[in-house]
């Protein structure tokens, strides 16, 4: 099965090894057929603390490394 690969900015960069990215995504509303933006955080592991807060990043989808981290940060 294919690992998912997601695109969002790093929001955080506090813990070690880990990022914050908020991935945005955008679907048209079904009754009103507007464009609503959707946005979500996901923990991603870092292993040498490369990111900084406002980097573009893409992560990829991995086994559970921790209780949050279930992605992995590939450079874009």
């Amino acid at each position: 099965m294919p690992k998912r690969v997601l695109q969002g900015v790093v929001v955080s960069d506090k813990n070690d090894k880990t990022i914050v990215v908020q991935v945005e995504r955008r679907y048209t509303h079904p009754l009103l057929k507007k464009t609503v933006r959707r946005t979500k955080k996901y923990h991603a592991h870092d292993e040498k603390n490369s990111f900084k807060v406002g980097d573009q990043v893409s992560i990829e989808e991995t086994r559970p490394i921790s209780k949050n981290k279930r992605w992995i940060a590939i450079s874009q």
